[in-house]
């Protein structure tokens, strides 16, 4: 498949995916295990048709190393999730994610024992400072908006707004830890990315059963959402689960995109689409959704962003790149 294709699927599915699940979260913000669950099943049968050819293909990873990555993604997608319904906003959820390559480097050099540039850890201080920029302007953000009301009510907010910074601490270093034992065993085995997804999506759907009731739950509340027709269907649903639909729909474009675009790319490419994707992203929700997003925001977004471009060393490679396309337009001319 051609790699600008990929670079479609990447922007078209990730963009919306993100669309949906705000949409899902701003009606009920408590809907994010349901989310995670349906997510979870739908790649898994995917997987068991189109990988695992109906559990007649054998794994290259043995099973055993798998049980302990998916302890990891499973919890790392259900606090990510069950963030959102800690007072955090979806620009700062996004903005906070953006943050895995400090975990990345600081469990790399405990764990490791790695050795970065000083141009790594410059951009590493660059993200760092965006991510606090953001996070402190939040911070007073909900205090001011608390204030208004009691003075139970303010110090009950900002407790619960501490508690999703907190969850999305624990799941940005859970998930840099998952990256680096994911790095060990594909040095081992050899990459088995698909199979990697496939496994890591099946074998947390017992899990799920610990949050039952809760999933129960909000499923009766999507029945009652208002009807919504699938445009040139005819066939009318409740609008949460069109929503939920095309949430799961568009992951699944998403994870596909980047997937295509590992195999067609290098790591660097790969990082950059990535990285360029979350920030339209980022744009798309503050102002169609009219987050509240100040002149400091702004300036930690770019922090993040130009820290993260500066960690992939776009403009070290970047530089070859422009030099050889200005000698081969000068040997056309030559030529004509």
């Amino acid at each position: 498949m051609h790699p600008g294709l990929a670079v479609g699927l990447v922007f078209s599915g990730c963009c919306s995916n993100v669309v949906f699940l705000e949409l899902l979260i701003r009606e009920l913000p408590g809907c994010g295990n349901l989310v995670t669950f349906a997510q979870f099943f739908f790649i898994a049968v995917e997987g068991f048709i189109f990988e695992a050819n109906f559990g007649r293909k054998r794994a290259a990873i043995p099973i055993r190393y798998y049980l302990i990555m998916v302890a990891m993604f499973f919890t790392v997608s259900v606090v990510n999730n069950y963030a959102l319904n800690l007072n955090i906003a979806m620009p700062l959820h996004m903005i906070f994610r953006s943050g895995s390559l400090i975990a990345n480097m600081a469990l790399g050099i405990v764990i490791l024992k790695k050795r970065y540039t000083v141009s790594k850890y410059t951009s590493i201080a660059l993200v760092s400072l965006g991510i606090f920029t953001c996070t402190f302007m939040s911070a007073k953000q909900v205090s001011s908006t608390s204030s208004t009301g009691k003075d139970e009510e303010s110090v009950s907010a900002f407790i619960w707004w501490l508690l999703g910074i907190l969850a999305l601490t624990f799941a940005l270093l859970m998930s840099a830890r998952m990256g680096i034992f994911q790095e060990t065993l594909y040095k081992k085995f050899g990459k088995h990315s698909k199979e990697a997804l496939f496994y890591n999506h099946a074998l947390p759907i017992p899990g799920f059963l610990l949050l039952a009731p809760d999933i129960y739950k909000h499923a009766l509340l999507f029945n009652k959402s208002e009807l919504f027709q699938v445009p040139g269907t005819g066939l009318s649903l409740p609008v949460m689960w069109f929503y939920l639909i095309m949430n799961i729909i568009t992951q699944y474009v998403c994870i596909r995109g980047v997937f295509i675009l590992t195999t067609e790319c290098t790591s660097l490419t790969v990082t950059l689409v990535v990285t360029l994707r979350k920030f339209v992203s980022l744009i798309f929700s503050i102002l169609y959704f009219r987050n509240p997003f100040t002149v400091w925001h702004w300036i930690g977004t770019l922090f993040v962003f130009v820290g993260t471009l500066m960690y992939t060393e776009v403009w070290n490679n970047l530089g070859p790149l422009l030099d050889r396309k200005g000698k081969e337009e000068e040997e056309v001319k030559k030529q004509e």
